[in-house]
């Protein structure tokens, strides 16, 4: 079982401008391509900064306006690497207040942008899909159990578990491992168990 990674989820066709990229050439790209922002890359590819719609309505308010990616940008760019998985993007940009990260390669090469609307994906999962990762993941992989040991019923990702594990432990565990699926918003446990491993008897 594992949470999707970022290259499951970015874009991996990415607009992007260089340094000298004028604030009219960045206003036209953000509009013909429907974008909020792009990231700023160096001749290697690798990101340096972004600039946002946000930061071409401040440079105009400002003396001078205009100027170039490099004078608009925030810099340096808070990237994300393609190792992670949904969860640290998901904290990085909550923790760093950003909407999207460049996604970069084990060389810290552009490969991919995420953006908050990516990370919402994983909350629009079939309920279907979801019941099918805990049985097979959480049930019979990591539990051992065979499927129909349990019953899991998801609806609008909320996860109701019903039967019996074989000790009282492993209910807590076994309601964490669901809670770390992609997609669940909610666990409910109506779980039993064969034998209490606290006082190694049977379950009354």
């Amino acid at each position: 079982m594992r949470h999707r990674s970022v290259v499951d989820l970015m874009t991996p066709t990415v607009v992007s401008v260089q340094p000298g990229t004028s604030f009219m050439e960045i206003a036209h790209l953000l509009d013909e391509y429907g974008i909020t922002a792009v990231p700023v890359i160096d001749d290697e590819g690798r990101p340096v900064g972004v600039v946002s719609a946000a930061d071409l309505l401040r440079s105009q308010t400002s003396a001078g306006g205009g100027g170039t990616a490099r004078d608009l940008m925030t810099s340096p760019a808070v990237v994300a690497e393609r190792g992670w998985n949904a969860v640290r993007a998901a904290r990085t940009m909550d923790r760093r207040k950003v909407k999207r990260l460049p996604v970069v390669d084990d060389d810290g090469r552009l490969i991919g942008v995420i953006s908050r609307s990516d990370l919402v994906q994983l909350f629009l999962r079939r309920d279907r899909a979801i019941e099918e990762e805990i049985l097979e993941d959480v049930v019979v992989r990591t539990l051992g159990l065979p499927p129909s040991a349990l019953t899991v019923e998801v609806t609008d990702g909320r996860v109701t578990l019903s039967g019996s594990v074989q000790r009282r432990s492993l209910v807590p565990v076994t309601v964490r491992l669901c809670e770390g699926v992609d997609g669940v918003v909610d666990v409910v446990n109506r779980l039993g168990f064969d034998r209490d491993d606290a006082t190694d008897e049977p379950a009354p």
